[in-house]
């Protein structure tokens, strides 16, 4: 259904480091850079990290939160490992979540905008 997503922030450059090390895990890479902006995506662009003069304040009872696919497991605890280590903040250590299905595998972390996001598994492993 969706194209691409944009987020803004207060400093693309900066954000470089977090998002390149989170996605990697997960199979996604910054396949866009000009000043102010970065895209990332696996095949072709579908987030957008870009430079905003005034960026949406995060706001933790909004519900809003990005999920990224991964293709294993292990690849969500290493998306929870890197966005931690990259200055994120944990917001859900990687594990089975059975109130979602049998086999959800999320770890959820918030980037240092606010921006809260989630890498996600539902193969069985």
């Amino acid at each position: 259904m969706l194209d691409h997503v944009s987020i803004g922030v207060r400093n693309a450059g900066a954000s470089k480091r977090f998002y390149d090390a989170a996605l990697e895990p997960l199979g996604y890479s910054c396949l866009s850079q000009s000043p102010g902006s970065l895209g990332y995506g696996a095949q072709a662009v579908q987030l957008w990290v870009n430079d905003a003069g005034r960026p949406v304040p995060a706001e933790a009872e909004s519900g809003l939160h990005f999920c990224f696919s991964a293709p294993t497991r292990a690849s969500v605890d290493a998306f929870h490992a890197a966005a931690l280590h990259e200055g994120g903040k944990d917001n859900g250590a990687p594990g089975l979540r059975a109130a979602y299905g049998d086999n959800y595998y999320a770890a959820f972390v918030i980037d240092p905008d606010g921006y809260r996001l989630e890498a996600f598994c539902g193969r069985p492993e």
